[in-house]
């Protein structure tokens, strides 16, 4: 497990981080234009070029960020540039390294390159050759999986949400977040996904920063943290960018940090759960933590909350929060029962059992024969299809089977589907988004755990097919156009993939064992 913050610190600041570029021209003859323009601090620090033998050096406070290069490269003010034609059989070597504080380590090109990209492919082939996953989507679950090791930070093991800030979810909105950090939203489903196809390192990874992290603040849950633990990532505007199609404001930092958000507390020990039933011993700050976890759902799970779309309008009785309060519990319950934590259940259950009897009260609305996003309400939320995932009602109960069906008729365009309707649900935020590419694929979940698998093949195919060249999807599409929409690559998109793919394959391999 990472061991202290200054540990985790002092790994970071690495004295030579780069990335290697080869470009070789196999046949004829390729005109190329290379263009370096370093804009640190979000472009808010001049930038001064420096020349030293064959690297151009950009240097901001004591950071350096430097090119490496044997083609001629040269400086235009605040930017370096060069254009070549290579030939058959000719390469040229770039090498773009980033040092904490000078001095900087200078790459080394030419036969030392080939090696290490020679490494580098090597490493990526036998850790790829890991995958477990065997069934008919077997390509896309390994463009997932190389994803999220891609957006996971080595030194700790935690995986952000996305690589990128402020990309809108409707061009030209101001629905524009920061999504450079951890979430704990999908922990128990990320733990899942990593240790079903086969990554266990990863797993154990992720968990182990899961449980350093909270730790920090438990037994209150952050909704999020930076890839070091760190809680505090205040939210700030920066008006100078116009912003991806002049859609403003470009933000960093996420103001959500501090929402209360129940359904964490169901997350985080169902991650907790899922290392544990893999052979893994809790030590005793995490069966602590387990306990005290549990315990605040006890005392907590009466309040309202902001919700998992971190809505920015108030708080509310979301029923997607009981549902993941309860979960939590089942989980607590289960882990007290294995060994896993010493501790007597009865509370646990008696509360689980209150907290189910209310969302099957308030959560269901008769009149509309459907789960409603807040208890009591009338109006529906595609996060109600977790109602079937975690176990709370049988994946072919009525009432689960009917609210899949009210969601794909009133929030769905096609295979896709809108979390909630913006047009009449207050979110604090003007109306308009893309539809939600993560519950697409819970969609799909949930019709494989319910028996309808040519439905959950259906909608999990056409989904899949919106992907671009590269096989990436982000958080959000335009129903019209098919551009893809919010910030990319989306670690939870393709967490949700990974869970529907694994989902519709042991549902099939059910039935045909029934059948045989």
């Amino acid at each position: 497990m990472p061991v202290s913050r200054e540990a985790l610190k002092r790994t970071t600041l690495t004295p030579f981080r780069e990335l290697l570029r080869r470009i070789e021209v196999i046949e004829g003859e390729v005109p190329i234009e290379v263009r370096y323009a370093p804009r640190p601090n979000y472009g808010r620090d001049a930038v001064s070029l420096t020349r030293r033998g064959s690297a151009v050096y950009c240097i901001d406070r004591a950071a350096v960020l430097h090119l490496h290069s044997d083609a001629p490269l040269e400086i235009d003010r605040s930017d370096a540039f060069c254009t070549i034609t290579l030939h058959r059989g000719e390469r040229r070597d770039f090498a773009l390294a980033f040092d904490d504080h000078t001095p900087a380590v200078r790459p080394l090109l030419g036969d030392d390159a080939t090696i290490r990209i020679e490494r580098t492919a090597q490493f990526w082939r036998e850790w790829s050759s890991q995958l477990a996953y065997d069934g008919a989507y077997r390509d896309a679950v390994m463009r997932s999986v190389l994803m999220l090791k891609l957006l996971t930070y080595a030194p700790s093991g935690a995986v952000v949400a996305a690589p990128t800030t402020s990309l809108p979810e409707a061009i030209g909105g101001v629905r524009n977040w920061d999504y450079r950090y951890c979430w704990l939203r999908d922990a128990s489903f990320t733990a899942s996904a990593l240790y079903d196809c086969g990554f266990r390192v990863e797993g154990d990874a992720f968990v182990h920063w899961l449980m350093y992290s909270t730790r920090l603040t438990q037994p209150h849950l952050q909704v999020l943290y930076d890839v070091m633990g760190e809680s505090r990532v205040h939210e700030k505007e920066l008006p100078h960018l116009e912003g991806y199609a002049r859609s403003a404001p470009v933000r960093i930092g996420n103001a959500a940090h501090d929402q209360f958000q129940l359904d964490l507390y169901g997350e985080v020990l169902g991650a907790i759960e899922e290392y544990a039933d893999r052979g893994k011993v809790l030590n005793r700050d995490a069966r602590t933590l387990a306990r005290r976890l549990a315990n605040k759902v006890v005392e907590r799970w009466r309040e309202p909350d902001m919700g998992i779309w971190e809505k920015r309008s108030g708080r509310e009785h979301h029923v997607h929060a009981k549902v993941m309060a309860w979960a939590a519990l089942d989980c607590a319950e289960r882990l007290a029962k294995k060994g896993h934590i010493n501790d007597d259940p009865t509370r646990w259950r008696e509360e689980k059992e209150k907290i189910r009897d209310v969302v099957l009260s308030r959560g269901f609305n008769a009149a509309r024969g459907s789960f409603v996003g807040v208890l009591d309400g009338d109006e529906l939320d595609a996060s109600l299809l977790y109602v079937a995932r975690v176990g709370m009602l049988d994946p072919n109960d009525p009432r689960m089977t009917s609210t899949i069906d009210a969601i794909r008729r009133e929030l769905g365009r096609d295979d896709l589907i809108f979390r909630y309707d913006t047009r009449t649900t207050d979110d604090g935020l003007p109306s308009g988004e893309g539809a939600f590419l993560p519950c697409s694929f819970w969609l799909a979940e949930a019709l494989a755990l319910g028996g309808r698998r040519d439905e959950a093949s259906e909608v999990f195919e056409k989904t899949l097919a919106r992907a671009n060249d590269a096989g990436l999807l982000s958080e959000e599409i335009d129903p019209e156009s098919g551009a893809l929409l919010g910030n990319m690559p989306q670690a939870l998109t393709h967490i949700a993939l990974l869970n529907a793919a694994i989902c519709i394959e042991t549902t099939m391999r059910a039935r045909s064992q029934r059948n045989t």
